[in-house]
């Protein structure tokens, strides 16, 4: 299931690595590095889920199946809390690219303004522009990435508790019809509609579970403007601290 959120992050994460470098000619970007995956999160507890029955003793045969098939994309298209974290997370995703040109435009700015100095600067005064320059362009770089990272473990939490309560509707269902053996749709060449349980827990999944809370992004401060900060002053003379 997580797969169908999560492609939009990852296009999206590769779109932020193009990052702009000063003292380059507006060329092809540089290469394309992904953010280092951060640890997994302590994940919220999970809904009680009937515990799997003991193994068959050996040598004794299996029980008739009894096939039920659902399917999964459909159940979440229905899906009430489905398409609401699907909704926050676009938006969080839209808005951190919106940020992220924005910013990348300012600092183009500056480094126009920087070749345009060039003559009137010297050598030395124009490299302290520049590392100036380059330091709070990374520093950007990381937040961003922060915020990216951010967006993503929130997605996935998110998808994780939709999942749970999908497994646990599924048995549900299957129990109360007595189905043994549940098959995902797209495996299945022909089935009778008698089979198909995806109606029946699209509407149990939105009985028990209406909405999921998205975690609130971290407070992450965002990029100061380029041009808000003076290039070649040395730290503590009005530029931001850089992140760890």
């Amino acid at each position: 299931m997580s797969s169908t959120l999560l492609a939009g992050g990852q296009a999206l994460a590769q779109q932020q690595q193009q990052w702009f470098v000063p003292n380059q000619q507006q060329q092809s970007a540089p290469p394309q590095q992904r953010p280092a995956q951060a640890p997994r999160q302590q994940q919220p507890a999970q809904r009680p889920v009937q515990a799997n029955p003991s193994p068959l003793p050996p040598g004794e045969p299996p029980p008739a199946a009894v096939i039920g098939i659902v399917d999964v994309p459909e159940v979440q298209r229905n899906s009430t809390a489905f398409n609401a974290v699907r909704e926050e997370i676009e938006k969080r995703r839209q808005k951190l690219n919106d940020d992220l040109q924005r910013e990348q435009g300012r600092w183009r700015e500056e480094q126009q303004q920087l070749a345009n100095q060039r003559a009137t600067l010297s050598p030395e005064e124009l490299r302290t522009k520049e590392r100036d320059l380059q330091e709070r362009v990374t520093d950007a770089q990381r937040i961003f990435r922060d915020r990216s990272r951010n967006i993503e473990q929130a997605a996935q939490q998110s998808l994780q508790e939709i999942e749970r309560a999908l497994a646990l509707v599924i048995r549900q269902v299957s129990a109360s019809r007595k189905v043994n053996l549940v098959l995902p749709r797209p495996v299945v060449i022909f089935n009778e509609p008698a089979f198909d349980l995806t109606e029946e827990v699209s509407t149990q999944l939105n009985k028990v579970l209406k909405a999921v809370a998205v975690a609130p992004e971290e407070a992450t401060p965002a990029a100061a403007p380029a041009a808000a900060r003076p290039a070649g002053g040395a730290q503590g003379q009005g530029q931001a601290p850089r992140r760890n």
